[in-house]
């Protein structure tokens, strides 16, 4: 009984894959553009007369060049990139240390060894260190953002009581232009967040 309805549906199995083939044959040899691809005019405009302007014929972009580890360029930034992150990763795992765990409370000074690396490593290198600094440093603190609430920040606790926040990212941006000047925009646009100044 299985055997006379299998050899019926042949013939329809059949019918669907010459469908199929014929649809795949035009699809491939379609000549319109494909959906995904960016398309510019030739660069023959100059050439062409302006009646035929208006069928100026668009072809598709070259697909673009993945960099390969052969290519001696992309090697070089990958070692320098390699290095880079090398140098700051130890001063960011520490700000991410102090500001979310548990480790210092809100309103709560840095302890003498956690305040030497970070006025050395991120302050001396913010763009406008000595604003922050002001009348005289007595201490780095960590708190609320006044602003974002939800966030908490490094600041600068001065000498008359006042006190300024400080973003460690800015720091890090100035200390990477000033230490690897080559390759820093490239870096700075790769590893950090948008917007953070």
């Amino acid at each position: 009984m299985a055997g006379p309805l299998l050899l019926k549906g042949i013939p329809l199995l059949r019918l669907r894959l010459q469908r199929y083939n014929c649809l795949s044959a035009r699809i491939v040899s379609s000549p319109c553009r494909p959906w995904c691809a960016a398309a510019e005019p030739t660069g023959h405009q100059d050439e062409v007369s302006s009646s035929e302007k208006s069928s100026v014929v668009l072809t598709v972009k070259d697909p673009p060049k993945y960099h390969r580890w052969d290519d001696p360029d992309y090697r070089k930034w990958k070692d320098k990139e390699e290095e880079m992150l090398r140098d700051i990763e130890p001063i960011i795992l520490l700000v991410k240390e102090i500001l979310h765990s548990s480790r210092y409370m809100d309103g709560e000074r840095l302890t003498v060894a956690d305040e030497e690396t970070v006025v050395e490593k991120l302050l001396r290198h913010h763009p406008h260190s000595e604003d922050k600094i002001g009348c005289g440093f007595d201490c780095i603190m960590v708190d609320r953002h006044p602003q974002f609430r939800h966030s908490r920040c490094l600041f600068v606790v001065r000498t008359d009581g006042g006190w300024i926040d400080f973003s460690y990212q800015k720091c890090l941006r100035a200390y990477i232009r000033d230490k690897y000047p080559s390759h820093a925009e490239r870096f700075i646009r790769e590893h950090f967040k948008r917007g953070s100044g």
